[in-house]
């Protein structure tokens, strides 16, 4: 891992849609650029892990942004935003995460001068249909990402979309393992799982549909009507805005049919995986490398997963987890009921190769490196 100190405090900013998921997702990177000298500034909305960030030595700079407006004023408002904010605390190189950073971000970042990154973490709901969304989208895209110095993919799927529809030039591209994970913070807990307790599914999520929530309820219908004892747990946060999000009323029918017991949203998922005995996420989202799966894989559960962009590249089929077609469940409920039948030995000996390919495959290490390679090629000595 590049640990290399800087002589000058040079700054570096992450732009994010949200406190949380730099939080979530980028902590690691972030921690490790503070050691090595750097400045970190944080812009996203402000929420309640903004005081976190602040508290590990970022400055945090709070936005004033709304990810699912399609009113031109508002981004164009947002661009300036970000114009007058790089302009006034003059970071050294920034990095964006997900589509309006990106676009504007790097708009904005060539305003002032300073070089940038564009990490596309998934294609999202706007890459789901080829309707007027997806075609404003793809110019915007097109447009930014001329500015941009790389764009960062965590899959090679969405890679692909983006030379195909010449969004981007190839030698701009550079595809990523994920954005990592901690091994050693993700790691199995000492205390053995009970063979003898109810079998418990997880299923951890943003509250979108397409995450396969529905699809999750279902096969909890078919393996209930076989008499299976087991227990469907279902953890995560509601987008109420979004236009893809679940809403509370299907939710409460789920849990009051017996299919579903919701735990709301969890800061730490780890007592939630501990106690589970597999992970299942059946989405047909455009994901980029989907972290739960990661969590899970990391804390030695076997997982079940759609064969979809991001998800399939989580899991060896029968030998970390299984794979289940996508919009199916019935073919979900088919590998869920594989997964209780199996012993004991066999789903701890899947969670052990699931944890081998995460550390091998998604280490955050690897991710670190290339943040720093990318920062000590671009800023001065």
């Amino acid at each position: 891992m590049s640990r290399i100190a800087v002589s000058h405090k040079s700054c570096i900013a992450f732009v994010s849609n949200s406190a949380w998921s730099v939080y979530n997702f980028r902590l690691d990177v972030i921690n490790n650029l503070l050691t090595q000298g750097y400045e970190v500034i944080v812009m996203a909305p402000d929420d309640d892990y903004s005081s976190l960030l602040r508290e590990n030595g970022c400055r945090f700079v709070p936005l004033n942004f709304d990810n699912k407006t399609k009113n031109p004023f508002h981004d164009l408002s947002f661009y300036r935003q970000l114009k007058q904010l790089y302009r006034r605390h003059k970071p050294d190189f920034i990095f964006h995460y997900v589509a309006k950073p990106n676009i504007y971000g790097s708009l904005a970042a060539a305003a002032n001068d300073i070089p940038s990154v564009a990490v596309i973490t998934g294609l999202g709901y706007a890459f789901a249909k080829t309707n007027w969304l997806y075609q404003l989208m793809r110019l915007l895209y097109k447009k930014s990402l001329r500015k941009a110095r790389e764009v960062w993919f965590l899959n090679n799927e969405d890679a692909r979309v983006f030379i195909d529809e010449k969004i981007v030039n190839i030698e701009k591209v550079k595809v990523l393992p994920g954005e990592g994970i901690n091994t050693s913070y993700f790691a199995p807990f000492s205390t053995p799982r009970s063979s003898s307790k109810t079998f418990t599914f997880l299923m951890s999520t943003r509250l979108l549909r397409s995450k396969g929530i529905g699809l999750y309820a279902d096969a909890a219908r078919i393996l209930k009507k076989k008499n299976y004892d087991v227990r469907f747990e279902l953890i995560g946060f509601f987008e109420n805005h979004h236009p893809d999000s679940i809403s509370h009323e299907e939710l409460a029918r789920w849990e009051k049919e017996g299919l579903i017991h919701y735990g709301g949203f969890a800061k730490d998922v780890r007592p939630f995986l501990v106690r589970a005995d597999c992970f299942v996420f059946p989405s047909f989202y455009n994901e980029g490398i989907p972290r739960c799966l990661m969590e899970a894989a990391a804390m030695e559960l076997p997982v079940i997963t759609s064969m979809n962009r991001g998800c399939k590249e989580v899991v060896l089929n029968n030998s970390t987890g299984y794979i289940c077609n996508r919009h199916d469940p019935f073919d979900l409920a088919d590998k869920m009921e594989k997964m209780i039948n199996l012993s004991p030995e066999e789903r701890a000996r899947m969670g052990k190769n699931g944890r081998s390919l995460v550390i091998r495959k998604f280490s955050i290490d690897v991710i670190i490196d290339e943040y720093t390679d990318t920062l000590q090629q671009d800023l001065p000595d």
